[in-house]
């Protein structure tokens, strides 16, 4: 009976429908298609845009801390005329959208220093009570509208959203330490995060978690929980991991190494279908990423899309994007739900992009592939204890995204000499094409463990029938040692007369091995693989072909930058997004991907814009900030037209 009653809340009319000016959720929409309705930007006027306010959060410069800064990822969001943003430091701000006035600020108080991984909060989550006074849920009471935040150190905060205060009835004061009540807590060498927003349907609040799954076996299990928006109770668990042995997907975890292995948890963002009652989960590769000699098999669950029954937590179909995840090739873009026709039918679906290069387009309801995908053959791993997956799904139709294979005979340099180090430098790793497993040798991964598609993901325009996606073009390297042969500080300049330094090292504690990693620069500081190094590229979600493939900003004079930010689309036919090294904002003509737009920033947007309507003005939102290479900053920018004289 409770679970009917809590299905009929998920089934039940929004009591406030969203507003076309509003942006509510991280993604607009709960499937996250980032598509506005708004029109007043148009292809023909966009390049007028200017800064109509800019607000500071008042985020700390700590460039020169010693651990990993803080990088401004936000992508705001817009309901019942409020802005809401948030900091990686755990500050919540309220402001007016038309001007950029903070409203109020709640202070998490986030411990900045202590380190985290990936130090970044990438939005928050809005909730109305149904059941409130009145019957837009707007009344005067405390917490009828809620502004639900997960912070970096993984605490999940309620606050009213009229004044900012804490919602003291739910969890503890107004929070739930997410750290508790894991199957496996985090030990003392893991980081356990929250970097993405929670995904509301109904009452609940759902939440995943960022895992640090190079460090050792099981640094913590990744549950994905959903909670009570009203009191913050636990309703259900979906361990990526699974422990019930009755699960079919329990035995493709190879002599119950299920009960051993930690992460496989969601860090990106979820999306959901409140009309289908479902709830989406782009898993993660278990830990540590680059040794599964114990976890042999397929292991179901991890580097995923799953779909679960949102009233109950429960598998309704999965669909797995990589086998045996060895390449740290976590489905880091969230899921987009979208409509799709394909054979003259309309076809609800799911979209998943992947660090592999892949764009997979599933039935939603089943999770079967709308286009065709092939099982095919890979290479073998050459480390002993390790046995790779034989094959691997690769999209039959949608081309990769990216080169899935560059050699050495593809050495680039803007210099005859940078050519030849890192032809040598290519040439001396393992490079078997797509999927080749990480070696003592050493080997080329390509697409990077950065991600081909990266956390940036899709945005959708049905009406254009195009899912717009930006992807890096630069492969990483990966190596493993036998850890007691292995020394850390001897190592660390092995490569510094190539000008390839700057190596990621963990020693992934329970393997015999430890690992070294990154992405493949040559002595000039570029990457040793040719431009462009970064695109944009719109697929067809009628016939799954690439329409158009164009380079995102540039790198050192040369055409495509590494970039990690994600887009969105108008229906004024323009694409915006930041994403790149440069300082920089650009906007794309969405039916050609033509350039019609670039405004500078004072840093990098390592961010996803987004847009609404405030006075009667059409703004468009990024945040400034993205941190390490992209540049310090604490900035969230709006751009409008002119205001039009009277």
């Amino acid at each position: 009976m409770l679970t009917l009653l809590l299905f009929l809340s998920l089934q039940s009319p929004a009591p406030n429908p969203q507003s076309p000016g509003d942006w509510p959720a991280y993604g607009r929409d709960p499937g996250g298609a980032r598509f506005s309705p708004l029109t007043r930007i148009t292809r023909a006027n966009v390049g007028q845009l200017q800064v109509a306010w800019t607000y500071h959060t008042g985020m700390p410069d700590m460039s020169s801390m010693s651990h990993r800064p803080p990088a401004l990822e936000v992508t705001p969001i817009v309901v019942d005329g409020t802005m809401y943003v948030i900091t990686p430091t755990g500050i919540v701000a309220a402001l007016d959208p038309a001007t950029g006035t903070e409203r109020w600020r709640y202070d998490a108080g986030v411990n900045p220093h202590r380190g985290y991984g990936d130090f970044a909060s990438r939005g928050v989550a809005f909730w109305r009570d149904p059941l409130s006074g009145t019957e837009r849920g707007t009344g005067g009471e405390a917490c009828a509208r809620r502004i639900i935040a997960a912070t970096i150190d993984a605490r999940l905060i309620a606050l009213d959203a009229a004044t900012g205060k804490p919602c003291t009835g739910f969890g503890s004061g107004g929070a739930v330490d997410l750290r508790t009540g894991l199957r496996a807590a985090p030990d003392e060498f893991a980081f356990y995060e929250v970097t993405s927003p929670p995904a509301v349907v109904g009452d609940l609040v759902i939440t995943g978690s960022a895992v640090a799954d190079n460090t050792n076996l099981a640094p913590a299990s990744g549950e994905v929980r959903a909670f009570d928006a009203r009191t913050g109770a636990v309703k259900w668990t979906f361990d990526p991991v699974p422990q019930d042995s009755t699960d079919p997907a329990f035995k493709t975890w190879l002599y119950g190494s299920a009960r051993l292995v930690g992460a496989a948890n969601v860090w990106s963002v979820i999306v959901v279908d409140p009309e289908r009652d479902l709830v989406f989960l782009p898993t993660s590769s278990p830990a540590p990423d680059y040794f599964g000699g114990m976890r042999l098999g397929d292991d179901r669950y991890a580097s995923s899309i799953v779909a679960l029954r949102a009233s109950t937590g429960k598998v309704v179909w999965h669909f797995q994007t990589v086998h045996h995840d060895l390449w740290d090739f976590d489905n880091a873009a969230p899921p987009t739900l979208v409509t799709v026709t394909h054979d003259g039918a309309r076809i609800p679906a799911v979209i998943q992009t992947g660090k592999s290069g892949m764009l997979y387009i599933l039935d939603r309801t089943t999770g079967t592939p709308i286009f065709p995908v092939e099982e095919r053959p890979v290479p073998a791993s050459s480390v002993p204890g390790e046995v790779a997956s034989p094959t691997q799904p690769f999209t039959a139709v949608t081309p990769p995204l990216v080169p899935l294979r560059y050699t050495a005979d593809d050495a680039w340099g803007p210099t005859p000499e940078a050519k030849a180090a890192c032809h040598d430098f290519l040439a001396a790793l393992r490079n078997d094409g797509p999927f080749t497993p990480p070696s003592m040798q050493g080997t080329i991964s390509q697409p990077g463990n950065v991600g081909g598609a990266h956390w940036g993901g899709v945005a959708i325009d049905e009406r254009h029938g195009l899912a717009v996606v930006p992807v890096n073009r630069v492969p990483a390297m990966v190596q493993l040692f036998v850890a007691h042969s292995f020394n850390f500080d001897s190592s660390k300049t092995a490569d510094a007369a190539h000008g390839l330094t700057d190596f990621e090292y963990t020693n992934m504690r329970g393997t015999p091995y430890l690992m070294r990693r990154r992405i493949i620069l040559g002595p000039t500081g570029l990457p040793c693989t040719p431009p462009p190094f970064g695109a944009l590229v719109a697929v067809s979600l009628s016939t799954g072909g690439i329409v158009w493939n164009v380079p995102l900003g540039t790198m050192g004079g040369f055409p495509g930058s590494l970039n990690l930010g994600g887009p969105i689309v108008t229906a004024g036919g323009i694409v915006f997004i930041g994403a790149t090294l440069e300082h920089a904002f650009r906007a794309f003509d969405v039916e050609t991907g033509r350039e019609l737009w670039k405004a500078d920033l004072p840093a990098g947007a390592r961010a996803t814009p987004m847009t609404y309507e405030a006075g009667g003005r059409q703004f468009v939102v990024i945040a400034a900030g993205g941190g390490g290479p992209f540049g310090a900053g604490d900035a969230i920018i709006a751009f409008a037209l002119p205001r039009e004289r009277p």
